[in-house]
């Protein structure tokens, strides 16, 4: 009887093509996407167990960014290393960027051509699709008096400080009081196929690079003026100082953005709106719907 071919082999390509779908087809946001990798992912090829890919949504849950990006670029690096990763982010990004881009091209003759009420629809569906977002996050995390009590607590410190700091604040006293009260969730054993850890000197230089780059990049963007620069601090300390995925990065881009007259506030919520309706990651999109354009004699690219 004759052996089983051995597997083939993953190539960035797989990975490329396998979230170019995801990115053509995963409508919903950020936990219908999770829910749509594990059916492909998980069920379908195989690439990952249930056990792992459990932890794998642990880990990118605690970390600050895009949860549903953080979650297939891991399994593009298991599958094809680096160029895996960046495979996977390519294919499941450049969809919904690139219909946002073209909208951000478009809004401003179809304005003309049609009117602004097709804008202020966009704009009260940006707000139902938040207050969903806010209602099924409740059900599925603030759940029991504690967590609904700390929920509440951290909803009203944000209300009365606002900000990054105020944000990272939050989630730090979030930490403090789910370690002194919530001690009834158990730890279990790593999975088999769970990502293999990182070497010390890897992480070191990788944090190094983190915190780096939050400093020297809005520096940067203040000596040289470079409107490049400008962008790419504020995505990037977006990126690093929003929790919870991508309906929480909201009010913080709304702030950066249209504070900085780099968009008009009718516009943002219209892209905010027309990304909903949008496959792939939301909070990814709508970083190509700003177009930075300092007005003004005190107008900079500073943070």
């Amino acid at each position: 009887m004759d052996a089983a071919p051995p597997p083939k082999a993953v190539t960035p390509l797989d990975v490329f093509l396998a979230f170019l779908k995801q990115g053509l087809t995963a409508f919903g946001g950020p936990v219908a996407h999770l829910g749509y990798f594990r059916r492909e992912f998980v069920e379908r090829r195989g690439w990952i167990s249930d056990a792992a890919y459990a932890d794998l949504l642990a880990l990118c849950h605690f970390l600050p960014g895009p949860a549903s990006s953080q979650v297939g670029m891991a399994i593009g690096l298991r599958q094809a290393g680096l160029a895996g990763a960046l495979a996977a982010f390519a294919g499941f990004t450049l969809p919904a960027a690139t219909l946002m881009i073209a909208f951000a091209f478009l809004a401003p003759r179809l304005e003309l051509a049609l009117g602004s009420g097709w804008i202020h629809g966009l704009k009260i569906a940006a707000a139902a699709v938040v207050l969903q977002a806010l209602v099924q996050m409740a059900r599925a995390l603030a759940r029991g008096p504690i967590r609904a009590g700390m929920a509440l607590r951290a909803a009203a410190g944000l209300v009365i400080a606002q900000g990054p700091v105020a944000q990272v604040g939050a989630i730090l006293a979030g930490g403090a009081f789910g370690f002194a009260l919530l001690r009834d969730v158990g730890g279990t054993e790593a999975p088999e196929d769970a990502l293999p850890p990182v070497d010390t000197g890897s992480a070191v230089i990788a944090l190094t690079l983190f915190a780096g780059l939050l400093l020297a990049l809005p520096l940067l963007a203040t000596l040289l003026q470079n409107p490049g620069l400008g962008l790419a601090a504020v995505f990037y300390r977006t990126g690093a100082l929003v929790f919870g995925g991508g309906h929480v990065v909201l009010p913080l881009l709304e702030r950066e953005v249209v504070h900085r007259a780099w968009i008009d506030p009718d516009l943002f919520l219209a892209g905010y709106g027309m990304v909903q309706a949008l496959p792939g990651p939301c909070s990814a999109s709508r970083g190509s719907w700003a177009r930075p354009r300092p007005s003004g004699p005190g107008a900079s690219w500073a943070a």
